[in-house]
């Protein structure tokens, strides 16, 4: 459904779900920062859109409080007693992808909670027990079933196998609960009281723990390496934000998002980089569209990007960035040098670079599904913003039920090859204690002259999340749209293979023309699930403006 775009003066929050938002906005109305906000959100969201993300997997979180960014890591890790075969079968070759999905194999040490608990120490204003209410409140009374979450629960092929999953979804018949029924869930609210008295100690130790670890370690076909150990010793990070300059039409702008374990903010800085060093900026738009040739550069640039992507991210914890840095590979030089690459033919497949001119002992990853995901933008009334994408990974995770809430199936995020034919390392292999590569892409623009934040964003979506999130930036600050101007454009890019277009939005001779490019067009559902906050002047003072994806539920709430 067309959203209609939103306005307000002092504080905003955007999330995927109306009552999810509606949490953060009563949060902020009460005189919470934009970190409480968004914690009453997530645990929300656990609620009411369990299939994307919720206290049972992860995030990264992006915060600016008016001087510095952080990143905040709240990303699963593999357990300790994981090994790279971990998703070869008996034959030494890479299982399919649900084989490893469906049960406890796949799933990761959870870090939203954990996560969200270190930021909130550092960036909360109410307390830590109060933002649990809103979905306290929701789980007891219980939430009308959306009809997105009772389109996915019908379509599910997996979720129906795990027994606690099956009495909560469905009908007695085996059908999905309608839309609209009264959906409660004591057992997650029993486990959100807890964790709010106790904090994350309540979820990765004592008897929640040990619900999870019997889940994993006793699935009947496929069970997993998870322990009580590897839930107690999960530790968040926080890391040095991925910050690279962004010039538009004479202004200075600092693109932050977040660093690997994740290839979020470095593949939408290659991209943007690479195309900042060809004439795009000059390509009109054509009847309010991209045109082919505009698409065509764009499409070439992230092709470049996502060579280098499966050629060298990973957790930087165990791989090393190219010559020691991760910023070399968003180095104007060496942008300059892949855009020359570019010519008026597509390059299908491109190949990756060698940023700072060093060669690597990795091989590329091939490619494997990703899925799932939810975005949070918030900015509040004391100067603070933040943006969030938070996962399960692959729609309802592992399909594992545990405590009213489901389990992450982050594991298989990772290459299911360890190597190549030859032998050689993938830098994304298995390996225990290790964050899987991530494609989330919490983004936060910054006026270089002021400092300020103007712009939060982001989106779910798996490996399209960095297209999704880069066609955003682009219509805003190089085509002057608002917000839900930009989002509602049509969904394009590559994955370093055919060009994929959103169905039924482009035009015959648009099509035609990147096929008479070399382009393999493929026109598919590209269901981004956007949210957007900027940082505007109306009626003489600073205001906000929001945008939420008309492909999901999302919507915005502000004073």
């Amino acid at each position: 459904t067309e959203k209609p775009g939103w306005a307000a003066q002092k504080f905003m929050v955007a999330a995927a779900n109306p009552l999810a938002t509606d949490a953060g906005y009563q949060v902020l109305k009460a005189g919470g920062s934009a970190l409480d906000a968004a914690i009453a959100v997530q645990m929300v969201l656990s609620l009411v859109e369990p299939q994307s993300s919720g206290i049972g997997g992860g995030a990264f979180l992006l915060h600016h409080d008016g001087k510095n960014v952080e990143a905040f890591d709240g990303r699963e890790t593999a357990p300790a007693g994981v090994d790279e075969k971990l998703f070869l079968g008996a034959d030494g070759k890479p299982v399919q992808f649900y084989e490893g999905v469906v049960g406890g194999k796949s799933v990761g040490v959870p870090g939203t909670v954990r996560m969200l608990e270190m930021a909130h120490k550092q960036h909360g204003k109410l307390p830590w027990a109060q933002l649990f209410g809103p979905a306290i409140q929701l789980a007891e009374g219980g939430f009308k079933v959306s009809p997105r979450l009772n389109t996915l629960v019908k379509a599910d092929a997996h979720l129906k196998k795990d027994p606690t999953a099956a009495a909560y979804f469905y009908k007695p018949d085996g059908d999905a609960r309608d839309v609209g029924f009264n959906l409660r869930n004591q057992a997650l609210a029993d486990v959100l009281k807890q964790i709010a008295a106790e904090g994350s100690k309540a979820l990765h130790e004592g008897p929640i723990a040990q619900a999870v670890v019997d889940k994993v370690q006793k699935h009947p076909t496929n069970p997993g390496k998870l322990t009580m150990a590897d839930m107690a010793a999960y530790q968040p990070k926080k890391r040095a934000a991925i910050c690279s300059d962004y010039a538009v039409s004479g202004k200075d702008f600092s693109l932050c998002g977040f660093p690997p374990p994740s290839s979020g903010a470095i593949a939408v800085g290659q991209i943007l980089g690479i195309l900042g060093t060809t004439n795009a900026a000059t390509l009109p738009l054509d009847n309010g569209l991209p045109s082919a040739q505009w698409l065509h550069l764009y499409l070439e640039a992230s092709r470049l990007a996502y060579a280098d992507r499966a050629q060298y991210l990973a957790d930087p914890d165990f791989v090393q960035a190219p010559s020691g840095n991760w910023m070399s590979l968003l180095d104007p030089a060496y942008l300059k040098e892949r855009a020359a690459l570019i010519g008026a033919q597509s390059m299908k497949v491109a190949k990756p670079g060698t940023p700072g001119g060093v060669k690597t002992s990795y091989a590329p990853m091939p490619q494997q599904p990703e899925y799932g995901t939810s975005h949070i933008s918030i900015m509040d009334g004391y100067g603070n913003a933040l943006s969030m994408t938070t996962t399960i990974e692959d729609a309802f995770g592992a399909r594992q039920m545990v405590n009213g809430f489901l389990l992450n199936n982050e594991l298989t995020d990772f290459s299911f090859a360890p190597v190549d034919a030859e032998g050689k390392p993938i830098a994304n292999r298995v390996q225990p204690g290790k964050r899987p590569r991530s494609s989330m892409a919490p983004t936060l623009v910054l006026d270089k002259a002021s400092g300020q934040v103007v712009m939060s964003g982001g989106s779910p979506g798996g490996g399209l999340i960095p297209h999704y999130t880069a066609k955003t930036i682009y219509g805003i600050f190089h085509w002057g749209m608002t917000p839900q101007q930009a989002i509602s454009l049509p969904n394009f890019g590559s994955l370093n293979g055919p060009t994929l277009l959103e169905e039924k939005r482009f035009t015959p001779a648009t099509v035609d023309a990147l096929k008479a490019m070399g382009h393999e067009v493929r026109e598919q559902g590209m269901t981004s699930g956007l949210q957007s906050i900027v940082r505007t002047q109306f009626h003489g003072e600073a205001g906000l403006l929001g945008g939420a994806d008309p492909r999901r539920e999302g919507v915005m709430m502000g004073d």
